[in-house]
């Protein structure tokens, strides 16, 4: 299968869970995740209309966004890897999207540098819905108490939030979790759901998925 149709496979199926979840159409977003492929792998996928990508590293993205923004004005890019505050910087100048704020430092680095180079980013915060060690996002139990701290002593905006459930387990119970936290820190953004599992997310309230495998292929 070539890639477009692989895209327009997950489009579909995309549609197919919205109908299934009595979800009106173009309810959730796909973001296609390209991290590891290069600008010659993602023209294809731009060509065929898809407009918002995501990235995991900072460097990795500067390679290759900036052409392909030069080229295509009106994509719109993610980070959703960890992110540290060394390169907040340049995650401000490049990325549209942040769907990583986990931590006290890394809110206040691009809460700064958002001010400093007059950009408005859009913000989620990442939870560890699983309490991952080796994984970022923040608790569960502290989720409200840092989106109110990121609001209230930061000025963010914060849209939406982010998880990624342990891989072994079953991901609806951690897609029931973050929306429930969401409603109640009165959030109705949800960016949860990847190659394998995005249709159980959309069923859960998913606004955005990513989905880099059932697109590009394997890595």
């Amino acid at each position: 299968m070539e890639i477009q149709e692989r895209l327009q496979d997950v489009v579909s199926r995309i549609h197919a869970a919205e109908k299934a979840a009595k979800r009106p159409n173009h309810a959730v977003s796909l973001v296609a995740v390209s991290k590891t492929f290069d600008a010659d792998a993602i023209r294809p996928v731009i060509t065929a209309g898809q407009r918002v990508f995501g990235e995991n590293r900072v460097q990795e993205a500067q390679g290759k966004w900036p052409l392909l923004k030069g080229e295509t004005p009106d994509l719109t890019l993610h980070l959703i890897g960890p992110l540290q505050s060394n390169k907040a910087a340049e995650a401000v100048a490049l990325f549209d999207v942040i769907e990583t704020v986990d931590r006290e430092k890394i809110a206040r680095a691009i809460s700064a540098e958002m001010k400093r180079q007059d950009r408005a980013l859009r913000l989620y915060v990442q939870v560890n819905t699983g309490l991952e060690p080796q994984k970022a996002g923040i608790a569960p139990k502290d989720t409200v108490a840092f989106v109110t701290f990121c609001r209230e002593e930061l000025d963010m905006a914060i849209e939406g939030l982010m998880c990624i459930p342990p891989v072994e387990e079953n991901p609806g119970p951690h897609f029931a979790l973050l929306a429930k936290l969401g409603h109640e820190c009165k959030l109705d953004r949800l960016s949860m759901g990847m190659s394998g599992d995005f249709e159980t997310a959309v069923q859960f309230g998913a606004t955005s998925v990513r989905v880099g495998s059932a697109i590009f292929g394997s890595r």
